[in-house]
C-alpha cells in the first residue's frame, strides 16, 4: 500500500495534540498544550488559524460544543473550560469553567488534563497526568467522564499519562491508552450508560529494555475497527487489528514524536497527525501532517453535550 505524508502549511506546535475533525465545518481543531494555544485547519482554504486562550497557559484538548458554532471545551490545567472563538481571531476568550478535578491535595498541584474526546453519545472522557517531575514514578493521573447536566465521575485512577481514546459501536468496545503502561487496553463498553468494564491488553509496545519501550500516545479508529496508535518516540503510527493484536501497517513520519491522529476530510479518509518538537527536536518536528492513500475511512467525531 502506498500512502503519502504531507505537512499542513504553517501548522507547527511545540506540543501539538488533541486533533478533532469537525464534519460540519470541514476543519481540524488541535492544541499546543504547553502554551495554551488552539488551532484550526480550514480544509477548503488549506490554511491554519491560531489563537491564544486569554490568561491560560495550558490547553490539553479542544472539542466543539454541540449546538454552538463558536464554543469549545478545553482542558486547561485541572479545569475543563468553555472557550469562545470565531476560528480566525488571534485571541480566544474563556466563557466559564465547566468543572475542576483533583482539588485539595498537594500531590495533584502539578497535574493537568491531557487527551480528551467524546464518546458517540457526546460524553466527555478526559484524563490527567503529572506534568512536572516523573509521571512514570508518580501515577497521579485519573480518567474522568463528564455527562450532560454536569455529572463528573472517575473512570480510572492510578494513571501515569492519560492518553488515547477510541470507541467501536459495532463491537461495543472502548479503547484507552495510559502511556506509562506501554499498551492499549480494550474495555467492554455500555453505550447506554457510558460504563467501561473488563479491561484487557490488545496491543503491547514493551521492549526487552525499558529504554527501548515505545510510548503509545494518541489514537483513533477506522470503520473496520482497526486502531491507529501514535508513538511519541517512534516516528510511527501503528495500524493495529485489536482482535489479533497484529500490526497491519506502520505509517512513518520524518519526525519522531508522533502525538495523535484523527480521520478527516470530505470523505473521512485523510488521517491528520499531530507531532511534537519537545526536548530540542529539529524541524520538521511539531508539524501537523495529512496522510492520504491509506484505503481506510474514519468515523465522524462527536461534539460535546453540555
Amino acid at each position: 500500500m502506498s500512502y503519502k505524508v504531507e505537512p499542513l502549511p504553517e501548522s507547527h506546535a511545540e506540543l501539538g495534540e488533541g486533533p478533532h475533525w469537525d464534519v460540519e465545518r470541514q476543519c481540524l481543531y488541535y492544541v499546543d498544550i504547553h502554551v495554551g494555544k488552539i488551532y484550526r485547519y480550514d480544509y477548503n482554504e488549506d490554511k491554519v488559524y491560531k489563537a491564544q486562550i486569554e490568561n491560560e497557559t495550558l490547553a490539553g484538548f479542544i472539542i466543539p460544543i454541540e449546538g454552538t458554532t463558536n464554543e469549545f471545551a478545553v482542558g486547561a490545567g485541572r479545569r475543563v473550560i468553555v472557550v469562545t472563538w470565531d476560528g480566525v481571531s488571534p485571541v480566544a476568550k474563556v466563557k466559564k469553567t465547566l468543572f475542576e478535578v483533583q482539588q485539595g491535595d498537594q500531590r495533584f498541584n502539578d497535574n493537568r488534563f491531557n487527551d480528551g474526546k467524546c464518546d458517540p453519545q457526546g460524553r466527555l472522557f478526559a484524563g490527567t497526568m503529572k506534568y512536572v517531575g516523573d509521571e512514570f514514578e508518580h501515577r497521579y493521573g485519573e480518567l474522568y467522564k463528564y455527562e450532560k447536566g454536569g455529572k463528573v465521575e472517575v473512570v480510572k485512577s492510578d494513571v501515569g499519562i492519560s492518553n488515547g481514546l477510541a470507541w467501536n459501536e459495532k463491537t461495543k468496545k472502548f479503547y484507552y491508552i495510559d502511556t506509562t503502561d506501554y499498551e492499549v487496553k480494550e474495555y467492554d463498553y455500555d453505550f447506554a450508560t457510558g460504563k467501561a468494564t473488563n479491561p484487557k491488553v490488545v496491543f503491547n509496545l514493551r521492549k526487552n529494555s525499558p529504554k527501548d519501550h515505545l510510548l503509545p500516545d494518541g489514537m483513533t479508529i477506522d470503520t473496520d475497527g482497526n486502531i491507529y496508535v501514535a508513538t511519541f518516540n517512534g516516528h510511527t503510527i501503528f495500524k493495529v487489528d485489536p482482535k489479533t493484536g497484529n500490526v497491519l501497517l506502520e505509517i512513518k513520519f520524518p519526525c519522531k514524536q508522533i502525538t495523535s491522529a484523527a480521520f478527516g476530510g470530505p470523505n473521512l479518509d485523510i488521517l491528520y497527525v499531530t507531532t511534537s518538537s519537545r526536548f530540542g527536536e529539529p524541524d520538521p518536528a511539531g508539524t501537523t501532517y495529512k496522510v492520504t492513500g491509506l484505503g481506510a475511512k474514519g468515523l465522524p467525531m462527536t461534539k460535546m453535550q453540555v
